[in-house]
């Protein structure tokens, strides 16, 4: 039996994928709303009201959407954001 390297080695001529590679993560989303505290408590609102605003405007289908759109915006919004201060 010979001995295997079992997980992730760094090498040098790697990218480090640490500081901004992964801006979906929760990481990334954690510390972009810790830093926009009015930011996020305004999604927290948008969040939870867009399910009931599609339920009063369109019934079940509009909580649907609502939900989807709610949870599209609270990811997307720090990659728009730093897309638009760039």
């Amino acid at each position: 039996m010979t001995d295997r390297a079992v997980g992730f080695v760094y090498t040098p001529g790697m990218r480090d994928r640490s500081d901004t590679a992964a801006p979906f993560s929760a990481e990334a989303r954690r510390t972009f709303y810790e830093g926009q505290r009015s930011l996020a408590l305004f999604m927290i609102l948008i969040v939870f009201v867009a399910p009931f605003a599609g339920l009063y405007v369109a019934g079940l289908l509009g909580v649907v959407l609502g939900v989807l759109i709610s949870g599209a915006a609270y990811v997307l919004t720090p990659c728009l954001w730093k897309w638009n201060s760039d």
